[in-house]
């Protein structure tokens, strides 16, 4: 199973794809998904795209919609509107350089698109600190231990390198 993060204009899905559900083998037209969209169950059927193709509808729960989707998954068209869309694999995890100090750094260079802690917050093992996002993913940067975060050194926008610092936790 895939799970997935998608937000779209600003509202957060829960996203899980179902490959056991798939159905229509090699050169078929069109492809059936099982897909978990915040727990509730979705019949999804999406054509057969090759190489250099793009994805021009889908139907879900037998209802047809028109789309064009941004190749680098920023934007969506349907119904004559354009919607911004984040996508994040919610089961990717990324290893963070090791720390025995307190000092959460970058793995990998990127840019803070969101800061969800402040200074003198007290925070558990795991909890989201920032999102970081690079190669068009977003990444949670998590407390790898608990504590009082002593100092955010980074900011929304800000781009960081492999290894910076981003916070301490005390």
């Amino acid at each position: 199973m895939s799970k997935l993060d998608v937000t779209i204009d600003g509202q957060s899905y829960s996203v899980e794809l179902r490959p056991q559900a798939l159905s229509g083998g090699e050169g078929a037209l069109a492809r059936e998904l099982s897909v978990l969209v915040d727990g509730q169950e979705l019949r999804v059927i999406v054509p057969a795209v090759g190489p250099g193709e793009e994805l021009e509808w889908i139907i879900v729960n037998g209802r047809p919609y028109e789309l064009a989707i941004d190749p680098e998954l920023h934007w969506l068209h349907s119904g004559g509107r354009r919607h911004e869309l984040v996508v994040r694999d919610s089961e990717a995890r990324v290893a963070r350089p090791l720390s025995r100090d307190g000092r959460i750094k970058a793995p990998i260079p990127g840019v803070v698109t969101r800061v969800l802690v402040e200074a003198g917050a007290t925070v558990e093992p795991g909890q989201p600190l920032l999102i970081l996002e690079a190669m068009k993913m977003e990444n949670e940067i998590r407390a790898p231990r608990g504590g009082t975060v002593e100092q955010i050194k980074v900011g929304a926008g800000q781009a960081v390198t492999l290894g910076e610092v981003l916070a301490e936790i005390g």
